[in-house]
């Protein structure tokens, strides 16, 4: 007599756990067989005669052959089918797995752990989750959940599903876990936090279980993040300790690769230094760790190394070297990782990483027509490949485009970000659509999509306002920013200033500095500025911190807008320990504006605070030598060759005894 289970799967992931529990019934109907039907006569030494040559048949890659040896089977026990499904998984060819276990169960056999394990594995490759329920369902009726190698597999497919709870209740429901079981989990070590990972790896010392050599691979990539160097650092000092820091080269590559990840350049050259050239695979992540740190040469030579030893660069080496490129405004260089690109046989038609480094590279270049041409001959119009281009676009000043293709891309419903959005609130003042209405219609277009709390774009829209003479609307966007910082201050001061509203600039600095925010710059040229037109300049040198730092950069920002006498007042108003610095710097500005009465007087405090330093004074002789007056330039040149003399003269004989 045989009977029917039904198991019904509840249509919420986060609750079919306990649903299939409780309840029995499915969409999908088992058999099971009469077990009497296993004790009828059988010629057991032919079935594992049989399944012994389709075993070897699949081994073989012989997958056609191995079929037909199945289908002339006159009997079949669950071994053979176990035997058949896993050699088809190994063969790649999960599809067809699923088939034929789908017969199997159809025609009557009971599953084994083996063919669940199988199975399941099966479905959470190619992500067939409904599927996995379903035989999850059929699992626990058969009362196999707490198997070992079913319950690692279970834990696969939740953790592959994102759903990390039932995941990790499946894990921690199991009887014993071995180090298969504990890998299972942490080869998805992406869906925890940092805290969690770490408790994982101390829990696991603690049943006893010792780490291999994959387990420190997923482990080390799982820290692959700058916020996790120090606890990085810590697995790699246990890797040493239990030997495989340098015994494996998966772990050495997975060293390599973190350290990369996180930018450390010494540590990855020294985990790359202890991999055997022949088994290096971080070829690609020393190339772009490199590249990021502007080394070129270095870059190439690893480069070219690897090439020498018939690996393929990958997408993140191209990238690397392309972004190189762009920083340097290297056009010949860019070109020639463009070329390798189309020699070694990359299709960057398909890939938006590529594509979009090679449009930022030539539109950095000033070559917006190359970016253009890239841009025409992609195959699928991306996020990542319209940022490229717009920011390409809004560096050369094609302002008109970028609008439009803001307006492409919401058309064509390419969901823009951040980037999209804060380039086109910026270029949109310097085109033919700008407007006060268009700059709202940016805005609600941040509200809708929940950017308008991104620092960016607040502050390009703080800009775009108080360039549409709508002040009102700059102080409301700031007022909603709920932590701004050293930009959204800067964005907002400068708004002010054009605006000519000094002392409002003024009391932003001064709350700005309260928050314990240190001004930039751009900062300080905004404040200056803003003082300047309101002719407030008194009460802008008041509010700056008598720093050294800050008043070399408020003596240089003076010295720039041509108020050296406002410069000299400030240096003499302060004190400051290094004054030598300040009096000099001054002195280079009365030479490029022309200065001759400032710059007397600079030349002559120079000379007062330096009297020994024979290149204080060549400075005050080429002052002098600028301004026409010859004859002292002569006098302190000469006084300055003396002392050069006198200085070289002590050294020797210092030296000799």
């Amino acid at each position: 007599m045989r009977k029917q289970i039904v198991v019904r799967v509840a249509p919420l992931v986060s609750t079919m756990y306990n649903t299939c529990v409780r309840n029995a019934s499915t969409t999908l109907s088992f058999s099971f067989p009469n077990l009497d039907s296993y004790l009828e006569p059988n010629p057991r030494d032919r079935v594992y005669a049989y399944n012994r040559d389709i075993e070897s048949l699949l081994k073989s890659g012989s997958v056609d052959s191995a079929l037909q040896l199945f289908d002339e089977m006159p009997k079949r026990d669950v071994i053979t089918w176990n035997i058949l499904i896993s050699g088809l998984k190994r063969n790649g060819l999960s599809r067809k797995a699923l088939y034929f276990y789908t017969r199997m169960v159809s025609q009557g056999f009971v599953e084994s752990s083996s063919t669940f394990s199988t199975v399941l594995g099966v479905i959470s490759y190619e992500r067939l989750f409904q599927q996995g329920l379903e035989v999850h369902s059929r699992v626990i009726v058969l009362g196999l959940s707490l198997n070992v190698y079913v319950g690692s597999a279970l834990v696969d497919l939740y953790m592959n599903m994102g759903v990390v709870d039932i995941g990790l209740k499946l894990f921690n429901d199991l009887p014993e876990r071995n180090l298969a079981t504990w890998n299972q989990l942490l080869r998805c070590s992406n869906e925890f936090g940092m805290s969690e990972k770490l408790e994982l790896f101390l829990r696991m010392k603690r049943e006893g279980v010792v780490p291999n050599a994959l387990t420190f691979c997923y482990l080390i990539r799982g820290f692959s993040n700058e916020s996790f160097v120090n606890e990085g650092r810590k697995l790699h000092c246990y890797a040493i300790k239990v030997g495989w820091a340098e015994s494996d080269v998966f772990v050495s590559n997975a060293l390599a690769d973190f350290y990369s990840a996180c930018g450390i350049l010494t540590d990855a050259k020294r985990s790359f230094d202890v991999i055997p050239l022949e088994n290096v695979i971080s070829w690609n992540s020393l190339v772009s760790i490199y590249a990021y740190n502007g080394l070129a040469n270095n870059a190439m030579e690893i480069f070219y190394m690897m090439l020498n030893w018939g690996k393929k660069p990958s997408i993140r080496s191209f990238v690397g070297l392309l972004n190189l490129s762009s920083r340097y405004v290297d056009i010949l260089f860019g070109e020639q990782v463009h070329s390798f690109v189309l020699k070694l046989g990359f299709d960057y038609g398909d890939s938006s990483y590529i594509q979009s480094a090679l449009i930022d590279m030539y539109g950095k270049c000033g070559k917006i027509e190359s970016s253009v041409s890239i841009y025409k001959n992609v195959s699928k119009t991306t996020l990542e490949v319209c940022n490229s281009l717009m920011t390409s676009f809004a560096r050369c000043g094609v302002v008109e485009d970028v609008i439009e293709l803001f307006g492409l891309m919401v058309d064509e419903d390419i969901k823009f970000d951040e980037v999209s959005l804060s380039t086109t609130i910026n270029t949109l003042p310097k085109s033919s659509y700008g407007n006060l209405k268009n700059c709202k219609l940016l805005h609600n277009c941040g509200l809708k999509s929940g950017f308008d709390s991104d620092v960016a774009v607040s502050c390009s829209l703080i800009e775009s306002y108080s360039r549409f003479e709508d002040l009102n609307y700059s102080c409301k966007v700031f007022e909603l920013l709920s932590s701004p910082n050293v930009i959204c201050f800067t964005s907002i001061i400068s708004a002010h200033s054009r605006n000519k509203n000094g002392l409002k600039c003024l009391k932003l600095f001064a709350e700005m500095i309260n928050k314990g925010l240190k001004p930039d710059k751009v900062t300080y040229l905004c404040v200056l500025n803003a003082c300047n037109d309101s002719r407030m300049v008194q009460k802008g040198k008041i509010s700056f911190d008598p720093e050294k730092q800050r008043l070399a950069c408020m003596v240089d920002l003076f010295g720039n807008a041509g108020l050296l006498e406002e410069a000299e007042m400030l240096i003499k108003q302060t004190q400051v320990s290094d004054e030598l610095l300040m009096w000099s710097l001054l002195l280079s500005h009365c030479r490029f504006h022309c200065n001759e009465v400032v710059g007397r007087r600079s030349a002559q405090m120079v000379i007062k605070l330096e009297p020994v330093d024979p290149t204080v004074w060549l400075q005050v002789s080429n002052f002098y030598s600028e301004i026409g007056d010859l004859e002292t330039a002569k006098v302190i040149r000469d006084g300055a060759l003396a002392r050069k003399m006198i200085s070289e003269m002590l050294t020797v004989s210092k030296k000799q005894l």
